[in-house]
């Protein structure tokens, strides 16, 4: 075989040399498109990230009262629903504030604002934004009433309202209610619900005020809790269908009386009281072991209340405002 002439060398060179810069080409070619892809990948799932974010305050902002803190499905649930009227928009916003700036330890608070249904062409505009807004507002299909079932239709609809498969079960495991001109003071009122039963418990300020017995009468208005059981037992029986009208908080307890219901009762007096002025048998002053103070009729009275609990302790130093 004859060697190859230098110019055949330098021809076989030159040609390996250009496939090899091909070679090259394309493979950083196939390198960038699947970096390119990457990179389109990257930015999508990225991108997502401020909306799930926005997703998630937005969430957040709807459900304003849910006064979770690192909540789990083995964490004690609370519903508070507050009774007022469609047309209370001042109030209910003021205690979106006041619940919203409380946090709980260990359990899920849950306020609602409970009223029956609309009758009025601004209140289906101005509690739709609401509910838009919050998602804090049960409306129940009864007309506006106090003492003629309200109370009734409130804790009958609430195991049709939150029976979900998607959701633990009991969905909560004491459910509450309670007036709008009371304060409670969430992170007490879970302490003190924390060592109770959650079955068959019937919790609140005992009625006559001077009794300390939950076994002789009944719990006032101010706030009165059962657990999820008996919540289902109203919606079930018929001695509460067939006996509404009355006081409400004293028409509940003739309920649990008849059904034979709540065989663990706990008294929260004087933990729960009225506010001290005017001086009754049902007030004193105002104290650090304190769920709940009732009879805030007025912006005064709720001024009072929260600046003797520094409620506002938890304001962060800003450069945006200075509160003296």
């Amino acid at each position: 075989m004859k060697p190859l002439s230098k110019s055949s060398e330098g021809k076989r060179f030159i040609i390996s040399s250009l496939t090899f810069i091909l070679f090259l080409c394309a493979l950083a070619s196939i390198n960038e498109f699947r970096f390119d892809s990457l990179m389109k990948l990257g930015r999508c799932a990225f991108s997502n990230v401020p909306n799930d974010l926005n997703q998630s305050h937005n969430s957040s902002s709807s459900q304003v009262l849910s006064m979770a803190s690192n909540s789990s499905s083995d964490d004690l649930r609370i519903l508070i629903g507050i009774l007022t009227l469609p047309d209370q928009y001042h109030r209910r916003h003021f205690l979106r504030l006041i619940y919203g700036t409380q946090s709980t330890a260990g359990a899920q608070v849950d306020v609602k604002f409970v009223f029956c249904n609309l009758t009025k062409e601004d209140q289906k505009v101005l509690v739709a934004l609401e509910i838009m807004r919050y998602d804090d507002i049960i409306i129940l299909n009864c007309h506006e009433n106090m003492n003629k079932g309200k109370t009734y239709t409130y804790f009958s609809s609430l195991p049709e309202i939150f029976n979900s498969s998607d959701r633990p079960y009991p969905p909560y495991h004491y459910v509450m209610k309670g007036d709008d001109d009371t304060y409670f003071r969430l992170e007490k009122l879970v302490e003190s619900l924390m060592p109770l039963p959650r079955e068959d418990l019937y919790y609140g300020y005992v009625i006559p005020c001077p009794s300390m017995d939950p076994f002789v009468h009944y719990m006032s208005g101010m706030g009165y809790l059962v657990s999820w059981d008996i919540a289902k037992w109203i919606r079930e029986s018929d001695i509460p269908r067939n006996h509404m009208e009355g006081p409400e908080d004293k028409v509940f307890g003739d309920w649990i009386r008849d059904g034979h219901r709540a065989k663990n009762r706990f008294n929260a007096k004087w933990s729960m009281y009225n506010y001290p002025e005017p001086p009754t048998r049902c007030t004193h002053e105002l104290w650090p072991d304190t769920i709940a103070v009732h009879l805030l009729k007025n912006q005064e009275k709720w001024i009072h209340t929260l600046k003797y609990f520094n409620h506002t302790s938890n304001l962060k130093p800003s450069k945006l405002y200075h509160i003296p």
